[in-house]
């Protein structure tokens, strides 16, 4: 086996793939990367079973052949080496030799008969979407996510398709966040399935060029897209989603509208005093004025006063200050929507004219 490569059509695949492969391994071949060569193509291939990437490029000429070699040393002696270098690799015996002008280099290999084969179920669902719809939905719901919490379901993304609406759901339990849009195409079915986190983090990575377009396809227990010469696969999780639409259910007091950066700033400078671990900030909200406040152990007091469009009632409820950052952040509009529910359990936080993006965070007790 051997082939030459321009060390720039190697480096960028070979990064993507070494992401998803775990540091620490429980089988030692998951380290490496599985590299198989045809007569006009050079397969890259990186998993850790729950999550697999498989990336294909172009070669002039080559020698068949297949081996797996140390993912995080390769991608280091990529990596290093000049720009625009040449690199040719040769497997000799039980050894893989990489060279680039007066560079050399042995790596220990491991035979590639015994790489795992990731398992995947027949994928019956399939529809085809723009990488910048997909990845715009990904960054307004993403953040949401848990990470380790005992309900798994939550360390992961909802992915809900309904005939030619895309909806993609986040939560960690204390905030949640919703995005809508339209694929573009009829499907002709209804699905629900779970993204892992990793698997997210991993996709939302390769999504980089916005026009390229996206072959998803998916069964209830795995997913696979396809991504101009990349394959990503990834297993879903085993468990329903909560149904999180009795939120929607209930009276709520009259919208509150403010500018968005003047929310964002005064947050951000009344939180600077707030308790460092819970990140609590009040909320005194009267006819066209909202004061915040926060304090800490220290005994240490910010207050900030805002004049928003409101009529109504008076509101006091606090939030986790970071929350609603994230939130209001994720605005594409110059103006905040903010609709709290009769009894304080919740806050909407939304763009007055479009409803593609949802925000709902959950008060705090100071």
């Amino acid at each position: 086996m051997n082939f030459i490569i321009n060390r720039e059509q190697l480096l960028i695949p070979l990064q993507q793939i070494v992401s998803v492969i775990e540091k620490r391994q429980t089988m030692p071949i998951l380290s490496n990367v599985l590299v198989v060569v045809n007569e006009t193509s050079l397969v890259l291939t990186g998993t850790d079973l729950e999550i697999q990437l498989i990336a294909k490029l172009n070669l002039d000429s080559a020698e068949i052949g297949e081996i797996t070699v140390p993912a995080r040393k390769f991608l280091d002696i990529v990596r290093l080496l000049p720009n625009e270098a040449e690199i040719k690799v040769e497997l000799a015996g039980d050894k893989i030799k990489v060279t680039s002008g007066r560079s050399r280099f042995s790596l220990a290999t491991l035979a590639a008969n015994n790489y795992p084969e990731f398992s995947e179920s027949k994928l019956e669902n399939q529809f085809v979407i723009n990488a910048g719809k997909m990845k715009k939905a990904l960054d307004k719901t993403i953040f949401c996510m848990a990470n380790q919490d005992i309900r798994y379901y939550l360390n992961g993304l909802l992915l809900h398709i309904s005939n030619s609406r895309l909806k993609l759901v986040a939560s960690d339990g204390h905030r949640l966040s919703i995005y809508e849009d339209d694929i573009g195409m009829a499907t002709g079915y209804e699905a629900r399935i779970i993204l892992p986190r990793k698997g997210v983090v991993e996709l939302t990575r390769l999504l980089d060029d916005e026009d390229a377009e996206l072959n998803v396809q998916f069964s209830n227990s795995n997913i696979k897209i396809m991504i101009k010469d990349l394959v990503f696969s990834a297993k879903l999780v085993d468990s329903k989603y909560p149904d999180f639409s009795k939120v929607f259910d209930q009276p709520f007091f009259n919208q509150i509208h403010i500018q968005k950066e003047l929310l964002k700033n005064a947050l951000t400078r009344v939180a600077i005093l707030s308790n460092e671990k819970f990140k609590g900030v009040t909320f005194e909200i009267s006819n066209g004025l909202i004061k915040l406040s926060s304090h800490n152990p220290e005994h240490d007091e910010a207050e900030e006063e805002l004049v928003i469009e409101y009529q109504g009632d008076p509101i006091s409820i606090a939030f986790n200050s970071q929350y609603l950052l994230d939130a209001v952040s994720n605005l594409d509009s110059e103006l905040a929507v903010l609709t709290i529910a009769s009894n304080s359990s919740s806050c909407f936080v939304e763009e007055p004219e479009q409803q593609l993006y949802r925000f709902i965070v959950m008060p705090m007790r100071l």
